[in-house]
């Protein structure tokens, strides 16, 4: 299995649509755990394999449930690397604050080495500075050569009720940008200014998690998983060589027709 792809490779990606499972749960107990046993099933087969797990985490409320249960986990911490998939633009200890989240959820429950975390440095000068420092930080630990893109194991993602996932929103011209591993991006004062991997990081990923609940997110899944409407980021999320899962409860499923998704055992 290859480990980096090519800038010319990815160009495909940006065109097709979204290829993927949708599983469905009653109860957030059932979602949960179906999650924790995935991250252990991927962890396992990542330890063997290469003796670490990657993984880039999502902030916002979806996941909180999911890392609190993670940091309950018996896993090897210290051979599992922990990323940012996206960061806002604000001191690290606001409440803004993306890895604030992460780290008060997981982080500080687990007993995992400093050097394991690698965070967006929101205290540069400009979000185009932080973006800069987190490619370099992303270059380093893969060992990337020039023009090749990192492999995590596991990409944690939301879906926003615009079809927007990461910091990658509909229109956005980075989104067909094939150069970076990181981007700024500039929004209005209340949303802030944010910090995001590009979408050809997360489709070269060996897994991808979207976690989606709540009835406001139906429509987006709907356009995303029926309509294949690649205006919305999250339907352009297609790995090149991994798996793609969408883990939902039956709200944010509710305008899917049943032969659109599995159902998850509670």
């Amino acid at each position: 299995m290859r480990r980096f792809l090519s800038r010319n490779e990815l160009v495909r990606i940006h065109v097709m649509g979204t290829v993927g499972k949708v599983i469905v749960f009653h109860d957030k107990a059932g979602l949960v755990s179906f999650v924790t046993r995935k991250w252990h099933d991927i962890c396992t087969e990542s330890l063997d394999e290469r003796g670490c797990m990657t993984v880039a985490l999502s902030g916002g409320n979806t996941p909180v449930d999911i890392y609190r249960a993670l940091a309950l986990c018996d896993f090897p911490w210290g051979n599992i690397q922990i990323f940012q998939v996206d960061e806002r633009f604000v001191p690290k200890d606001g409440k803004a604050s993306n890895y604030r989240m992460i780290r008060e959820t997981l982080l500080d429950v687990v007993s995992m080495p400093e050097k394991n975390i690698h965070v967006v440095d929101t205290s540069a000068p400009s979000p185009d500075d932080a973006a800069k420092v987190y490619e370099q930080e992303l270059a380093r630990f893969f060992r990337l050569k020039p023009g090749r893109f990192p492999r995590f194991d596991i990409i944690m993602l939301g879906l926003g009720e615009d079809g927007h996932t990461a910091s990658l929103f509909p229109g956005n011209s980075l989104l067909d940008d094939t150069n970076h591993l990181a981007q700024a991006v500039i929004l209005d004062s209340e949303l802030h200014d944010r910090i995001t991997i590009t979408l050809q990081v997360i489709n070269y990923a060996r897994h991808i998690i979207f976690l989606i609940q709540g009835a406001p997110k139906a429509f987006a899944l709907k356009k995303i998983v029926k309509e294949k409407d690649t205006t919305l980021p999250a339907a352009r999320i297609n790995p090149v060589d991994g798996e793609l899962l969408f883990v939902a409860d039956r709200e944010a499923a509710g305008l899917l027709t049943e032969n659109a998704y599995e159902r998850g055992k509670s």
